[in-house]
């Protein structure tokens, strides 16, 4: 029979022992159990503590050493390294192969190929080497992958290509007591006759006149001419160029790389012409001229310079990586609503840098702070391109398998206006099928394809945790 006094003593004993070992428990990581510069994390499953070992460290707290000669990989550019049998040939000794990726060779991936050393850029263009690609920047009036084409067709304001529906303006100007219109369906260079061309209003302070072009089209430059009325000449002496895709949302040319908008110098005189040429061109349906200054009256005629985007590309010829994994896309060109950070420790934090098709590491996919539909991964193209699909993938933390099912994508010319995609049939918010595992490429083509510079991918289903690698396609056209 057991006494009173010995059950208090047990108890008092066993509580006594579960404080010991809870208060080891919660001094785990303060005492240092992880090893070589390991992260010790405490409060996941049955575990007290685990240990997350720096390259060329294992074991339970990270005092192993990993052994094998791809332990640490020795191979750079994300290339992978893969054990071979020891083999022997004279006095090299082999005991692993980098298999390197596109653009990077060498025994350790460490030399990026120049594809650029053959000169493929024609035509002034500037060659960009990129890993395992190039992209050449023309010199307008020239386009395509190598600036091989020329885009110099006359789009039809002086032939009559482009009907007078398509032409509207600010505002008329009426003489001679109201008899004369000079309206913009005139302004056609070259145009013969008393009145043959387009005048705005005196009073109007803000003019304009604008060409809808009815589709999308590439263009590449603009022919000026003035007029002379009533025996006097006038003429734009300088002007802004803006665009639209929609009639609605315009935006002001600024050229590359400027802050300020471009303001182009005009005519001289009434009837000789001038061309200005767009460096970039510019990707638009509805083109519109802004008078700056004018001698005596804001009158114009004239012709736009370019090409129809489908001549030199379509979905099938239009499908080139856009710079994700080629990193043409830079670092800065990437945002997103939020980023998650494993255990949160810094050192593991998925970026949307990170967000890259392929990319390898501890930390190689971008991942929000929260599983919900209002988080977003952006692209900034940095200028309008035309988009034709998208490959997505998903990703591992620490083992475990992580994607997007489903998502949607939005696109802007400006970052602040969006637009969904949308299903043909339904005209709803079009549901993209994602990814299946974490390392599988799922290829998705925007049918129709659009124009944008902003892209804006919407994770809206998912598997354990948001989680994405991806590569746009498309084409500058």
């Amino acid at each position: 029979m057991t006494r009173p006094g010995n059950v208090i003593t047990a108890y008092l004993g066993a509580f006594t022992l579960l404080l010991c070992l809870y208060s080891i428990r919660g001094d785990y990581c303060e005492v240092n159990h992880c090893f070589n510069g390991a992260t010790c994390v405490t409060g996941l499953g049955d575990d007290p503590f685990i240990c997350i070992c720096a390259d060329g460290f294992g074991g339970d707290t990270c005092n192993l050493t990993e052994i094998g000669p791809c332990s640490p990989n020795p191979c750079r550019n994300d290339g992978s390294c893969e054990v071979i049998a020891p083999t022997r040939r004279g006095d090299v000794f082999n005991e692993y192969v980098c298999k390197c990726q596109p653009g990077f060779e060498g025994v350790h991936c460490q030399i990026n190929v120049n594809d650029c050393a053959n000169q493929p850029c024609k035509n002034g263009g500037t060659c960009r080497d990129l890993d395992g690609d190039y992209a050449c920047q023309c010199l307008s009036p020239y386009v395509g992958k190598q600036c091989q084409l020329r885009c110099i067709s006359l789009l039809g304001m002086e032939g009559g290509a482009i009907v007078e529906s398509q032409i509207s303006a600010s505002s008329v100007h009426y003489g001679i007591l109201g008899l004369q219109r000079w309206g913009p369906e005139l302004a056609r260079l070259n145009n013969q006759g008393i009145v043959n061309a387009w005048t705005s209003a005196s009073h109007d302070r803000n003019p304009w006149i604008e060409i809808n072009m009815q589709k999308k089209m590439r263009l590449t430059g603009i022919i000026t001419q003035g007029a002379s009325r009533m025996g006097t000449a006038e003429y734009i002496k300088a002007f802004k160029v803006a665009s639209s895709f929609d009639g609605n949302s315009y935006v002001t040319y600024k050229g590359d790389n400027q802050r300020r908008d471009k303001v182009f110098v005009g005519n001289t005189d009434n009837d000789s012409t001038k061309t200005n040429l767009f460096d970039p061109p510019i990707v638009a349906q509805y083109i519109r001229i802004i008078p700056v200054v004018c001698r005596r009256a804001c009158t114009l005629r004239m012709e736009l310079v370019g090409c129809e985007l489908n001549v030199y590309s379509n979905t099938a010829g239009c499908s080139e990586p856009l710079g994700m994994k080629s990193r043409l896309v830079s670092d800065g060109q990437l945002s997103a609503s939020s980023t998650f950070r494993t255990w949160g420790i810094d050192t593991f934090t998925w970026h949307p840098q990170f967000g890259r098709l392929d990319k390898a590491g501890k930390t190689n996919a971008w991942s929000p702070a929260h599983n919900n539909r209002s988080e977003w991964i952006q692209v900034d193209l940095e200028k309008t391109k035309r988009l034709t699909g998208i490959i997505t993938q998903g990703a591992k933390d620490f083992g475990v398998v992580q994607f997007v099912s489903v998502f949607k994508v939005a696109y802007s010319n400006d970052g602040e206006l969006w637009s969904t995609v949308k299903d043909e049939n339904t005209d709803n918010d079009k549901l993209f099928q994602g990814n299946i595992d974490n390392n599988t490429h799922k290829k998705n083509l925007f049918e129709p394809p659009f124009y944008a510079r902003y892209i804006r991918v919407i994770p809206w289903e998912w598997h354990e945790r948001i989680t994405l690698r991806m590569e746009l396609l498309g084409c500058d056209d």
